[in-house]
């Protein structure tokens, strides 16, 4: 790959990341709206909240990195971020169980990005490339972590669990194509 090759798809590596962990800040945000305002949903409340926590950790380090390498974030972040309130938000809605389907099903689709982009970084020299892989490594062991809870508080016991997933994670995919390149 040549240079201005490889500093392309880093920079498209780049976006569509800081645009997904600003897509999933704005989804736990969604959730908590809802449940900080149910009464006797505090454990859920406090359960997105973590990861909430955890979410914007992985944005701040992408936002960091978009200033650094001058990198134009997507022109399409308007529309995440309505679009990930909103999902989080009707989600919680629904269900406590449908807001943990809606977490397991993004984040089956980033681990799968992120397995992607793992495997393109692992054969370069490039110091920087190798700090990006190391913190993407532990961006996806959170989302990993996420997912587990998800799971354990009982994502796949939703109503349509099986539709509800497909479509999200169809929707993920979408976001991050269109995020890469626009």
């Amino acid at each position: 790959m040549s240079a201005p090759q490889k500093t392309r798809k880093l920079a498209e590596m780049i976006r569509v990341d800081h645009a997904g962990e600003h897509g999933a800040v704005r989804i736990y945000d969604g959730q908590k709206a809802v449940f900080d305002k149910i009464k006797g949903k505090e454990n859920v409340a406090e359960l997105v909240a973590h990861m909430a926590d955890q979410e914007q950790e992985h944005l701040a380090y992408f936002d960091a990195l978009i200033s650094e390498r001058d990198i134009r974030p997507t022109i399409l972040s308007p529309l995440w971020d309505m679009a990930g309130f909103t999902l989080g938000a009707v989600t919680a809605l629904m269900s406590e169980k449908a807001a943990m389907a809606c977490t397991a099903a993004v984040e089956t689709e980033i681990d799968a990005h992120y397995a992607e982009q793992l495997e393109a970084l692992a054969d370069s020299d490039d110091k920087a490339d190798k700090a990006l892989a190391k913190k993407i490594e532990k961006f996806r062991a959170d989302e990993a972590v996420h997912k587990h809870t998800a799971l354990e508080h009982g994502a796949e016991e939703t109503p349509g669990f099986e539709v509800m997933s497909r479509l999200i994670r169809f929707g993920c995919r979408v976001a991050i194509r269109a995020s890469e390149k626009i």
